[in-house]
């Protein structure tokens, strides 16, 4: 004896075809965040409107810097960013300062260029390492490689810093120009005055 099938309804038919189709969708990869981004932070330095020497075009002093993000982890550990060790201050490349003018960073004169920055954790304070530029990616630290050391100003927020951000505040009409690289990650504030001569 044989059975006919039973024709399936169309609302059976529709609820078939959605449940394959969540699968499959389900079953493709996603995006998703990186665990670290690229940041930037920059200042354009120009001359007062009417005033500009013939010829002369806007300069910029420009940080480009690998952003971490804590995610729940402490900072100040032996694999993120311990004490006592310089720190590359940033993730996966350099940290690069680029000026096109001439700057004084923390009272230290530097010709303008491209410099990469690392910092010296300590609990009693930190320094900012200044280097001379070179190939990529130096992420190692190399004293040999120090064109200065900058003592870093330092306070602690009660409003910590998820991604590190590192920011060029410019003190906006001030002849020459002058400002303050500023880094904040976690609970801490570092800073710098830089200005041009």
């Amino acid at each position: 004896m044989r059975f006919a099938p039973v024709p399936a309804s169309p609302a059976v038919s529709a609820i078939v075809v959605a449940l394959a189709i969540a699968a499959t969708l389900s079953a493709q990869p996603t995006l998703r965040a990186a665990p670290s981004t690229r940041a930037t932070s920059e200042v354009t330095l120009s001359f007062p409107e009417g005033q500009e020497p013939s010829g002369a075009k806007p300069a910029s002093i420009r940080l480009d810097y690998g952003q971490p993000h804590l995610r729940g982890r402490t900072m100040h550990t032996d694999s993120l960013v311990p004490y006592d060790k310089p720190w590359r201050t940033g993730a996966n490349a350099a940290t690069r300062l680029i000026t096109d003018a001439d700057l004084v960073l923390g009272g230290v004169p530097l010709p303008k260029g491209t410099y990469v920055l690392f910092t010296l954790p300590s609990r009693t304070g930190w320094k900012l390492l200044v280097q001379k530029n070179g190939p990529e990616p130096e992420v190692t630290y190399d004293a040999k490689n120090d064109i200065a050391r900058v003592d870093l100003r330092q306070r602690t927020t009660t409003e910590p810093t998820e991604s590190l951000s590192m920011t060029l505040i410019p003190v906006t009409g001030a002849s020459p120009a002058r400002g303050e690289l500023r880094i904040a990650w976690g609970s801490f504030v570092l800073a710098a005055d830089w200005k041009l001569p």
